[in-house]
């Protein structure tokens, strides 16, 4: 599953970030492969909020789509 796909309140873990231009734009964000985080909004045809270490990080729905994720 993508994490475009995840929903509000889920905890999820970063499986794969498959290219290197997005890992890059991911890592800029301060998220890479294996991190949990908890999915605190998804917003229609809008960014996916989560959050990590007390930290809240806005996704744009393009590089969400490119981010694979599990269920913790």
């Amino acid at each position: 599953m993508t994490l475009d796909n995840v929903r509000k309140g889920q905890l999820i873990r970063i499986s794969n970030i498959p290219d290197e231009e997005t890992r890059i734009k991911a890592i800029r964000f301060g998220i890479s492969e294996g991190e949990v985080v908890t999915c605190l909004e998804v917003v229609p045809a809008g960014p996916v909020v989560v959050s990590k270490n007390k930290q809240e990080i806005a996704i744009g729905r393009s590089l969400a789509s490119a981010i694979l994720v599990e269920p913790c």
